[in-house]
Parts: C-alpha cells; sequence; structure tokens
C-alpha cells in the first residue's frame, strides 16, 4: 500500500533511530529501511556443509541485531550453515510472495504473521510448529504469551515469535497538562471532558496525521477492544458473517465520530501525513496535548523533539478503560512480535538446520542484549533486568510490563485482515473521520469483505 510508517515499521525500526532513517517506510507491506539496497548480499557456509536459507530486511541497527545472530550460528554449526541474502522492505516484499507462489521460498520465510501468514497456511506453504513448541516448552515458555497470536491460524502455530515488541501508546505533554490543570485521563469520560478543556484553552487536544488512515485505526482498535473486549475483532478475523455489526463495533464507530464532532483532534487533521512527522511535532512543540501513535515515536520525539523527551515533558500510558466496557485496560494493540516460519518445500535437512537456528540464536540472550541496546524490547520474559538504570529505561520497562502483562495483545487490523480487506477497511476509516459515512454505513461495508 502506498504509505509511509506503519505498525509493521514497529519491529524494524529502533526507537533510538533519527527521525529521516526510521520512518521511511511502507504501510502494510513491511518496513522499508534507509539506505537499504536492493537485493542485497549474502553469507553462505563452508563448501560442503548443509545449508539452509534465511531472507532478511537491511538498515542498520537492526540489521546488525540479525546479522549477528546468523554469525554465530555459523561459527557454533560448521556442518549446517545457513546461508542469507537481505533486502530492502519493497525488494523482500516482491521477492517473497513471488517465491513463495513458485514453490522456491527461503527455508526460513520471515514477515509480520497475521493474515499474510494465514495465505502461506492456507496454500500449504508453511509448517505446522505446534508439535515442535511442544517438545520445546522451555523455549515457548520464555515468550510473550501475548506474541503467539498473530502465529496461529485455527488454533495451530505456524511462526515462532521472534525480534522485539512494540505496542500503540497514550502520549502526552505533561507541561500542557499543568498549564491548564489537568490529570491523564482514567476513562473515557476524562477523555471528553479533555477536550473540552484543551479547547477553552486555545490547544487542540489530539494530533493525528490522519490521512496517513492507518493512524485513524489505531483508535478504533483500542475502542473496540475496550468496549467489547478481543473477541470483537476477534470474529471479524475469524470470518463470521456481519462481525462488525456488533453492538462494541458500532458503539465504538459512535464514540469515534463524536470525540471528531467534539473538536478531539488538531484542525486540519485529515490533511497531515505521518510520514512528514507533524502530528508528532504537534505534541512536542505545545500545539496538541495528547496523541495516540506507535510505540517508535519515543525515539522519534527524543531525536527531533530538543529537550521534550530528556526534560521530563513527555507522559505515556496504556489507553484508558472505557466505561461499562468488557475489555480489559492491560490489553493493548499493536505488533506483538514479528515471525519466522519453515518452508514446507525445504528440504528435511535444511528444516532441521532452521529449527536450530530458530532454537539457539533466536530469543537468545545474546540477541535480547543486542535489541536492548538499541533501545528496543525483545519479547523475551526476564529481559527487564537487562535495561539498566539509564534515560531509556522507564520507557523500555513500561513497553515491557505492557507487552508482557497483556492478556490480549491485538494485532494491527490492516495486518490481521487479508490484503483486499486491509485496503477496504482503510478507505471506509478514512471516510468515518471525515464524517462521510455514518456507523452503520462502515460496519456494512465491512461486512462485505469479511473472509475476502
Amino acid at each position: 500500500m502506498d504509505r509511509t510508517t506503519s505498525r509493521r515499521t514497529f519491529l524494524t525500526l529502533s526507537m533510538g533511530l533519527p527521525l529521516g532513517a526510521a520512518l521511511a517506510a511502507c504501510g502494510s507491506s513491511g518496513p522499508t529501511q534507509a539506505g537499504a539496497g536492493g537485493g542485497g548480499g549474502s553469507t553462505s557456509g563452508g563448501g560442503g556443509a548443509g545449508k539452509a536459507t534465511y531472507w532478511y530486511l537491511t538498515g542498520q541497527p537492526n540489521e546488525g541485531v540479525r546479522t549477528r545472530a546468523v554469525e554465530r550460528f555459523n561459527k557454533a554449526n560448521p556442518s549446517a550453515q545457513l546461508a542469507t541474502t537481505t533486502f530492502q522492505n519493497d525488494a523482500f516484499k516482491t521477492k517473497i510472495k513471488t517465491a513463495i507462489g513458485a514453490g522456491e521460498a527461503p527455508t526460513i520465510i520471515w514477515g509480520w504473521g497475521g493474515g499474510g501468514l494465514r495465505s502461506y497456511v492456507q496454500a500449504g506453504q508453511v509448517d505446522d510448529l505446534t508439535s515442535w513448541f511442544d517438545q520445546n516448552a522451555a523455549y515457548k515458555d520464555r515468550l510473550f504469551p501475548s506474541s503467539f497470536g498473530a502465529a496461529t491460524v485455527d488454533g495451530k502455530i505456524y511462526a515462532v515469535p521472534v525480534e522485539a515488541v512494540t505496542p500503540i501508546v497514550f502520549y502526552y505533554n505533561k507541561k500542557l497538562f499543568e498549564k491548564v490543570g489537568a490529570q491523564p485521563p482514567q476513562e473515557w469520560g476524562d477523555i471528553m471532558d479533555l477536550v473540552k478543556k484543551f479547547n477553552a484553552a486555545g490547544i487542540a487536544p489530539f494530533s493525528l496525521g490522519g490521512q496517513s488512515r492507518w493512524t485513524n485505526m489505531m483508535w478504533l482498535e483500542f475502542l473496540f477492544d475496550r468496549i467489547g473486549g478481543p473477541e470483537v475483532f476477534q470474529a471479524v478475523y475469524d470470518g463470521e458473517k456481519n462481525a462488525w455489526n456488533n453492538p462494541a463495533a458500532i458503539d465504538g464507530l459512535t464514540k469515534m465520530q463524536e470525540l471528531i464532532k467534539a473538536n478531539g483532534f488538531v484542525k486540519g487533521f485529515s490533511s497531515i501525513t505521518a510520514d512528514s512527522n507533524a502530528d508528532q511535532a504537534l505534541l512536542y512543540t505545545g500545539k496538541a496535548a495528547m496523541m495516540v501513535h506507535g510505540g517508535w515515536t519515543y525515539g522519534s520525539m527524543k531525536t527531533d523533539g530538543g529537550d521534550f523527551v530528556t526534560g521530563g515533558s513527555l507522559g505515556y500510558m496504556n489507553f484508558p478503560p472505557v466505561e461499562g466496557g468488557k475489555g480489559d485496560p492491560s490489553d493493548t494493540v499493536g505488533n506483538p512480535a514479528q515471525y519466522m516460519s519453515i518452508s514446507s518445500k525445504a528440504t528435511a535437512e535444511q528444516k532441521e538446520i532452521a529449527k536450530k537456528f530458530l532454537l539457539t540464536e533466536m530469543n537468545s540472550d545474546a540477541q535480547s542484549k543486542d535489541w536492548v541496546g538499541i533501545t528496543q524490547v525483545p519479547i523475551v520474559k526476564g529481559v527487564d533486568a537487562q535495561f539498566g538504570s539509564g534515560a531509556d529505561a522507564p520507557w523500555q520497562k513500561f513497553v515491557y510490563d505492557t507487552a508482557s502483562n497483556a492478556k490480549s495483545f491485538q494485532q494491527s487490523w490492516d495486518q490481521a485482515l487479508s490484503p483486499t480487506a486491509a485496503e477496504v477497511l482503510l478507505d471506509n476509516i478514512a471516510k468515518l473521520f471525515q464524517l462521510s459515512i455514518s456507523p452503520q454505513q462502515f460496519a456494512t461495508n465491512l461486512n462485505e469483505v469479511i473472509g475476502k
């Protein structure tokens, strides 16, 4: 899809990356790394050794973390080597689809889980790893339970959750809250009260890069969850007829339009793009009081916002509950992990090499240390002990606690759905936010593409 940052960007961007390097990414098709080549170099093992293959994305510092894992594995396993090829995002997404369709996928298929993984499963292109996880229960138990949802199709696990986690976060400008004598919202009603308060003070309540569409989606993801719980979207994902007509969904869509009509967002939000980072700038320059956005924006605002982050002006929290809602306020949404599957077309020898790599290097202590070193949060239980006492430690602890305590970590909708349904979703979200369709029209339009 033709847009720049997305939830898929979360896991491939260091929260400490400079903005220009970090946010050149494409929406539902995955992360783009600045300065990356089209189909990069390859690392292969010694002559005569058994080999499996693995493709991944270029772009530092994440590429370095991935490369070092392969180097450690190949050094420790001279007779079972992993040959790698690196790609820039756009080249990768094109190449991997073509290769899988032709039955020529790499042994390890790296991706984002959700709807893409489901399509691979339906085509018989990836192995069922459920029994492998049963045999390696200690390995599974080390990982955040919430990371397995997007790896699971029809009750079976087809991918190994790997790398780092990034939830969507409710940010706020502490200085502006002090200025108007306000406290962070404890529930949805407080949000509506804050809208009045900040508007009266001539401050935009919420920043939003609405032209990017997926930024609006994050609001709906939280409202659906807080009002009806994770089962509301789960019914959509499972293809249940008329799932978008769930009363909790209609309530969430209605509340969304009530917030818009109350001037909850900065004027002209539908013409602001997230890739320009103008939405973040509105928060750190004091033009807007709050923002619901991806976790990578912490590093972005730290880099671009002067002393806004380092001076303690940035507040952050999980999205508040909705009065009377069924959802658990510990739930979150965003990117619970990234995912590695094993090609069903690989040879038995290649599959064994891949499984050994996954077991010994992915989510290992060495790799976790690497992710923490670039201010990311690996999906490994207890990794918070590595955060230390530096300036970013409170943020990393917040992300860790949010992800590890979430009873439900809902994958971003346009990743969870098929590409066809995701585009219809984003199109209708834009119309909903522009008030050009009603909640019921939204539900009707989306019900037409359930299961497609």
